[in-house]
């Protein structure tokens, strides 16, 4: 029996019933996650379909990142001092981190983008399209798995107690990352150029990201990385994968707390503007 579903627009904003907006907000949520599948396996077969290389897409951002930082740190370019593991498995680590960050970030305006068309058509939860978006950034980490495994092996790392307590620093990590993506996603949509500078900013940030680097004490570069809230998350789950420790768990427990609920805040500003959105892009 086929279920008949209307969606009524009326001039009164959805948030003067907000108990009414909640409800659907997660009864989308749910009923997205089947069209959210089909969307991802559609998106991944195309991409790597159609590419020469292939699944070693996912691996080559990660791999030069590593090399470059090796290569300049071994030509003294680089000096960074005493490190709790070799250099290039800390380089490593600490990429693949913020590969999830940046791809996270990505996510929301990119599948967003390349469904305009069918949100101008067609009507289903624009959740969908989210969770789509969620799954590559995860299918992508589980690929990049297999270097740091090759890595941990190559260096004889043996992996401490804490290493499943990385799995929260990476969600963590993901939701941070997200929950920048889905609050500029509206404003992505009706000007390109945030999409456009996202990667400029991204490169501009992760030299104040102890991704390649110890943390610093002392300096200004101590001060941009203690504001920033992305350190406390990749140097906690780095210690946690690798390492045994936790040095910054409380700084990483509150950017965490915080962003769980500017998460929230991010996913009630998209449904609210996605219909005005919408009817722009339709027009």
């Amino acid at each position: 029996m086929n279920t008949l579903f209307k969606s009524v627009y009326t001039p009164e904003s959805a948030i003067r019933h907000p108990i009414k907006l909640l409800r659907e907000m997660f009864r989308d949520l749910l009923a997205s996650r089947e069209l959210a599948w089909r969307l991802f396996v559609r998106d991944v077969s195309a991409r790597y379909r159609q590419s020469f290389l292939g699944y070693l897409w996912a691996f080559l951002p990660p791999i030069v990142g590593t090399f470059t930082f090796v290569l300049l740190n071994r030509s003294g370019i680089l000096n960074v001092g005493n490190m709790p593991l070799p250099y290039p498995a800390y380089v490593m680590i600490g990429t693949l981190l913020w590969q999830v960050f940046a791809d996270a970030i990505n996510s929301p305006i990119k599948a967003v983008t390349a469904a305009k068309t069918m949100l101008a058509k067609i009507n289903f939860p624009r959740e969908a399209i989210l969770i789509s978006g969620m799954l590559e950034v995860l299918f992508n980490f589980t690929i990049r798995l297999v270097l740091l495994i090759t890595i941990f092996i190559c260096y004889g790392i043996v992996p401490p107690m804490t290493m499943p307590l990385a799995l929260i620093g990476v969600f963590a990590i993901f939701c941070l990352g997200f929950m920048i993506g889905i609050i500029l996603t509206p404003i992505g949509l009706l000007y390109t150029d945030i999409g456009q500078a996202l990667s400029m900013v991204l490169s501009f940030w992760m030299l104040f990201t102890p991704v390649v680097y110890t943390p610093p004490t002392t300096g200004i570069l101590a001060q941009l990385t203690l504001l920033n809230p992305v350190s406390p998350l990749i140097v906690t789950t780095r210690e946690w994968l690798a390492i045994g420790t936790a040095s910054n768990l409380l700084p990483a427990l509150i950017v965490f707390l915080v962003t769980i609920v500017l998460l929230f805040v991010g996913w009630l500003l998209y449904r609210l503007a996605m219909p005005i959105l919408v009817e722009r892009m339709g027009g």
